[in-house]
């Protein structure tokens, strides 16, 4: 029996061990069959960076290329670009500029992601070549990068360095796909037609084309233009967040407007880059330019804008040079980018019509106008932002409203004036401003007076629009419906508990 039994179980064991290995046969021959496609499809993008040490920290994914440097040439132009420190790119041949950031995207993203989708031929003759626009190529990009480490290194290891060239040909009329060829290898490919469009840029197409950036109005502490309207001259406040207007006249800017302004022009785009010569510079009428404008104050050295505008075969055209330091650029404009910078003073200046800070505001005087008496209250407490405990000295005392008084205050700092009629007129008399007109004045805790107001008769022809006189010399003309001042004590007052109002029923306790 023990043989017997022996012999069984070595059988069975047998039996189970070479089961074992029929069943890991087909799944160790499905792992190589997978390893054998990954590595087919690797060779077939058309940046290659090789299998085994390409893996990144994602589970073994392969890493991706970093791209350090690019060669395009198309067009019959040749441009180089380099990958700055910071990750920016910059076109450093056949001139030094900025580089189109999103062109350049297209272009890294296309070599890291995109493949060859089908060889046409494996051996071609020269005529072949010749038929698909291969000799000479239409377009090549030759590619530098490196491949990272897990720890994302690798930059300077030359076991890490990769270098692609793809020679690009025609496209291919049947279904929209380009002819391709990389380095040396004989193979022509053909790959989706978004490659050629990515890939075949010339050099026009790979500078930055906002000519006039970088120019940060946060950064800025002036700006001094001479245009058609006239020049003038804006400061930024001590405290970096206002601006105000230096010349041709002394009053506070309007900071949105002026940061929609450099906004407006950094984001001119030129349509083609002259030939930057003395030469060139004079026939574009540069050197009395329709604009001249100076800002200080950002990074580096003061940044200069010249725009012209010449006539030429019947078109007007316009141009740009922007000069910092040594560094100069020199691009045609869309022609309304002359009115950019060409706006009046007046258009600059802060429509709020009175200026002061509300938390300052400790009396207020309203003018009801008309002979009848000046309503004062004053905020008694320490509270700031309007709010606290406001009193009515007269012409009757009581205890204020506090939150219309703070509501009012708001209403007092952001009144803006929608237009303007006239600057320093000899008869105020005449928009109805007079010393018996409806106003407010606001005092400090002094007694200084911070701000007045002055309302006058309605626009004509603008119904809802009053004159108005502000902090500044110009009649003003403000919407009456932003603006609703008391005109007797009972507006501000807190109203008095009627005599025969019922009395709350008092709070008795319940029994435990």
């Amino acid at each position: 029996m023990t043989p017997r039994g022996g012999r069984w179980r070595w059988s069975t064991l047998t039996v189970v061990t070479a089961g074992l290995g029929l069943a890991a046969c087909p799944g160790e021959k499905a792992s190589d069959a997978s390893e054998a496609r990954r590595s087919a499809d690797a060779q077939q993008r058309l940046f290659v960076t090789g299998t085994e040490e390409t893996r990144g920290q994602d589970e073994g994914a392969p890493a991706k290329p970093v791209f350090t440097h690019l060669t395009v040439r198309a067009r019959g132009a040749t441009t180089e670009l380099v990958r700055e420190q910071d990750g920016t790119w910059k076109v450093t041949a056949p001139v030094a500029a900025r580089a189109e950031a999103a062109v350049v995207e297209s272009i890294l993203g296309t070599l890291a992601s995109s493949s060859f989708s089908a060889t046409v031929k494996e051996a071609p003759t020269d005529a072949d070549l010749d038929a698909y626009g291969l000799k000479p190529p239409l377009f090549t990009v030759t590619a530098r990068a490196y491949v990272p480490d897990a720890q994302g290194q690798g930059a300077k290891d030359p076991a890490r360095q990769r270098t692609v060239t793809l020679h690009g040909g025609k496209e291919n009329t049947y279904d929209g796909s380009v002819y391709v060829r990389r380095d040396a290898e004989p193979a022509v490919h053909s790959a989706a037609g978004t490659v050629r469009w990515a890939l075949d840029r010339d050099t026009f197409a790979l500078r930055a084309k906002d000519l006039l950036a970088p120019l940060d109005a946060r950064a800025l502490k002036r700006i001094d233009v001479k245009a058609p309207q006239g020049a003038y001259q804006l400061t930024r406040d001590a405290d970096g967040t206002g601006w105000r207007l230096v010349s041709p006249l002394a009053a506070n800017a309007n900071a949105t407007r002026v940061a929609d302004l450099v906004k407006a022009l950094v984001e001119q785009r030129a349509l083609s880059f002259p030939e930057d010569t003395p030469e060139t510079r004079k026939r574009l009428g540069l050197e009395t330019p329709v604009v001249d404008a100076r800002f200080t104050g950002g990074p580096g050295e003061p940044v200069r804008v010249r725009m012209s505008r010449v006539t030429d075969d019947g078109a007007a055209r316009a141009y740009a040079l922007r000069e910092q330091g040594t560094q100069a650029v020199l691009g045609e404009v869309p022609e309304d980018a002359l009115g950019v910078l060409d706006v009046s003073a007046r258009e600059l200046k802060d429509r709020r019509v009175l200026e002061f800070r509300r938390q300052d505001v400790r009396r207020i005087v309203f003018h009801p106008g008309g002979g009848a008496p000046a309503i004062t209250v004053v905020n008694t407490s320490e509270a700031t932002e309007g709010a606290g405990h406001w009193d009515m000295e007269s012409p009757r005392r009581g205890k204020a409203q506090h939150f219309k008084l703070a509501s009012l205050l708001r209403a007092l700092e952001g009144l803006k004036a929608t237009g303007s009629s006239e600057t320093n007129p000899k008869n105020w008399a005449r928009y109805g401003v007079t010393a018996d007109s409806p106003g407010a004045v606001l005092l400090d805790s002094d007694g200084r007076e911070l701000a007045r107001l002055w309302l006058g008769t309605e626009v004509p022809d603008e119904p809802g629009t009053l004159y108005a006189r502000g902090a500044g010399p110009d009649v003003l003309k403000v919407p009456e419906s932003r603006l609703t001042l008391p005109t007797r004590p009972e507006d501000l007052l807190e109203a008095a508990p009627a005599p025969d109002a019922p009395k709350p029923p008092a709070k008795t306790e319940q029994a435990p």
